[in-house]
């Protein structure tokens, strides 16, 4: 896989779109002017972070697999702030948390062809050194924050590329997870309620028991807070 190393970028996300051959490449960028996390939020992109995008292309990838890729993501991403010594913990979906703050996201954008994915690309930012906004610090840290001191950065891109490369499994991804077993709260357009978390699916969605049933629910229906 090609990776391309850029000093700024609107949206690592937006670049592999333009540049799309059919390649698969990864996209590195040391600041973002127009970071984007989920539902269309804007996302922190200063020096000192890592600001990535892989994009691969796809044959006969069922997209009811689809959940596969945030695995893959969201566990390289795991693995490489735990190299350095960090607990993470996953906040189902994509966001990946240290000390009870969010340490990275992730953004999924596929492109479908019937029922198979034809195209992933997947971005993240990792708070690496970067300084956080003030309105940021009560719900977000920087691996810096938590362990005191700066990090190689060029170390931890190293790291990260490397597991970036790698396929994972949802016994992996539920290895980062804490909170099973353990009461949670469920928003939804409709309000919030109280839930216990029992398991996550093959599918990535999470089950759920509220007043002696069952439920699973969905990423793209539901936020959940620990």
């Amino acid at each position: 896989m090609k990776i391309i190393e850029l000093d700024e970028i609107d949206s690592t996300n937006e670049y592999c779109k333009r540049v799309d051959s059919g390649d698969d490449i990864m996209v590195i960028a040391a600041r973002q002017s127009a970071g984007r996390g989920t539902k269309g939020r804007s996302f922190s992109s200063t020096d000192g972070g890592l600001y990535v995008s892989v994009m691969r292309h796809y044959k006969n990838f069922p997209a009811a697999e689809a959940f596969k890729i945030m695995i893959n993501h969201c566990v390289a991403i795991c693995r490489t702030v735990e190299s350095f010594g960090l607990n993470p913990v996953i906040r189902w979906a994509n966001d990946v948390l240290v000390n009870g703050k969010k340490i990275s996201g992730t953004l999924i954008e596929n492109t479908f062809l019937g029922n198979n994915i034809s195209r992933s690309i997947v971005g993240s930012g990792l708070n690496v050194n970067n300084a956080l906004p003030d309105e940021l610090k009560e719900i977000a840290i920087s691996m810096c924050g938590a362990l005191g001191h700066e990090l190689p950065l060029e170390k931890v891109k190293k790291v990260l590329c490397k597991n970036l490369k790698k396929e994972f499994s949802i016994k992996d991804y539920k290895r980062y997870i804490n909170w099973l077993g353990k009461k949670v709260f469920i928003k939804t357009e409709d309000g919030e309620y109280d839930a216990l978390a029992i398991d996550i699916d093959e599918g990535g969605r999470l089950i759920v028991e509220r007043e002696r049933k069952t439920a699973a629910v969905s990423a793209a229906e539901v936020s959940l807070r620990l």
